[in-house]
Formats: structure tokens, C-alpha cells, sequence
């Protein structure tokens, strides 16, 4: 059965949504972020909640209680069995075949039951939520033709995405709708960046990654949106690095995917 989409929000309110992807059963970033997340309405999950990572039932366990809005992601298609792992790269695809094995039942109905996208946010018409692309659940959004593409025919004004584990935004005012990387420090602490949508334009906005980023910052990515001051607030936030990597190693994973943490690729 497909996860039921409870949303509190009611129409026209106004309301603080955070927004998670792309956590890849890493407990040790995705606590670390809630910790740093500020007060909030709802949250929203674009997928991947489970691959890679060595704790898919616990992070699933813990993000089935934040809230029931979901999409699904191409590794828990992968993971649950809806999808083959044929188009993984052999890394990827070894960790999927790890999560299959050490999946819960439960857990396993529960990511088999995930809707796809792209999915409305009931009482936000200007919201729309997706794992890939509004056009292919499963399309990466890294270039600008892409990009420009989708910004042309989508109607909601923001469209919120992961998959790519790249934090930033395209903007349908820009010719050659570029990818806006947030311009952090890029130092060991917190940060946050306040991005402002403005009037008349449309956005395709990724969070981030909470699990596994690629931009080459480590620290577990995530985002706010205030539909009050139509500000997007992105954050980077340290966690306990070592003991994900260790829980990867003593799980038996690819090592690859322990080292790969560190360097934020």
C-alpha cells in the first residue's frame, strides 16, 4: 500500500517546512542536523532515506516519525525491490545488496510503499516536492539546459529536489540557468545561509544531502522554507564523522563508502 500523505498544513496558512534528502541510512548526520534544525511546522523527505549508510532501519525508524511526507528515491526503489540495481555502479550496487539483506520487513514494506514524485504540498500551491526531476523521478537536474527545461513548463513556483547531493538552486530568471552553489566557509561548525525568493520567478531548490553531500563539504546538509517571508534558509552542520565511517566498516561495506564521507564526494 502507497504511504498515506498526512499534511497538517491548512490552506493559505503560513508555515515553517523543513526540508531533508538524500540521508542514505546515515544515523549519525541526520541526528546531528535535527539537533541543529530550527523550530518547524512539518518536514518534508525527497528520498533516498536508505543505500549506502550502514543504519537503514534506524534511520528509517526515526524519519517515519517526523512526519508522513514523503518521496521515494532511486536506492529505496533499488533497496525494496522495485527497481534493480543494474544501473548502480558496482560500489552502489554492492551497498544496495547489503541493504536488501539487513532491511527489517517492516522497513522493507514501508520504503516499497513510498509514493514517486513529483508530489503537491497540500495548502502550499507554490510548493511541489520531487526526488530527480518534475519531468523523470530518476533525472539528475545538473545542467543548465536541463534545468532551463524543467523551469519552463513546471507551474508551482518552487520546486523542491535532491538526488544530485548538491546544495543550491536554479532560478528561472537566469538565461543560462546556472547552479547556485551556497557560498559557505567551509569550516568545522555550523552555518546557515538566507536565500530569498523573489517575486515572479520560479526556483528549483536542493536542500542538500544529509548523508552523503558532493560538493566537497562534509557536514550534513538541509533546508528551511518560511512561506511567511518566502525565505529558503540552507544549513551545514558538522556530525560525528568517525563513528559513521566506523559503522560502515564494521558493517562490512565497501570501505570506499567510509572514505568518501570525509572528502564530501
Amino acid at each position: 500500500m502507497p504511504v498515506a500523505i498526512y499534511n497538517p498544513i491548512s490552506q493559505g496558512s503560513n508555515v515553517r517546512i523543513l526540508i531533508i534528502s538524500d540521508i542514505h541510512a546515515n544515523l549519525q548526520a541526520l541526528e546531528a542536523a535535527l539537533e541543529a534544525a530550527p523550530e518547524h511546522d512539518v518536514v518534508v523527505n525527497l528520498g533516498d532515506v536508505v543505500g549506502y549508510g550502514a543504519n537503514p532501519n534506524e534511520v528509517v525508524k526515526v524519519s517515519r516519525g517526523l512526519g508522513k511526507i514523503f518521496v521515494r528515491g532511486n536506492h529505496d526503489k533499488a533497496a525494496s525491490g522495485i527497481d534493480d540495481a543494474k544501473d548502480f555502479n558496482p560500489i552502489a550496487a554492492a551497498a544496495i545488496q547489503w541493504t536488501r539483506t539487513n532491511l527489517m520487513p517492516e522497513t522493507h514494506e514501508w520504503l516499497k510503499g513510498l509514493p514517486s514524485g513529483p508530489m503537491p504540498l497540500d495548502g502550499v500551491p507554490e510548493v511541489q516536492l520531487v526526488h530527480g526531476s518534475p519531468r523523470d523521478e530518476d533525472e539528475y537536474l545538473m545542467y543548465g539546459r536541463d534545468a532551463r527545461a524543467v523551469l519552463e513548463t513546471v507551474q508551482p513556483t518552487v520546486t523542491f529536489f535532491g538526488h544530485t547531493h548538491l546544495q543550491g538552486s536554479f532560478l528561472s530568471e537566469d538565461e543560462a540557468a546556472r547552479f547556485y552553489l551556497v557560498p559557505y566557509e567551509k569550516i568545522k561548525k555550523n552555518e546557515k545561509f538566507a536565500f530569498p525568493l523573489e517575486s515572479g520567478k520560479k526556483y528549483l531548490i536542493n536542500p542538500g544531502s544529509v548523508g552523503q553531500p558532493r560538493d566537497g563539504d562534509w557536514r550534513a546538509a538541509f533546508a528551511m522554507f518560511d512561506t511567511n517571508t518566502r525565505v529558503v534558509t540552507f544549513f551545514r552542520v558538522p556530525y560525528d564523522l568517525k563513528a559513521a565511517q566506523k559503522e560502515i566498516v564494521n558493517a562490512n561495506l565497501p570501505g570506499r563508502l567510509a572514505e568518501r564521507l570525509a572528502e564530501g564526494r
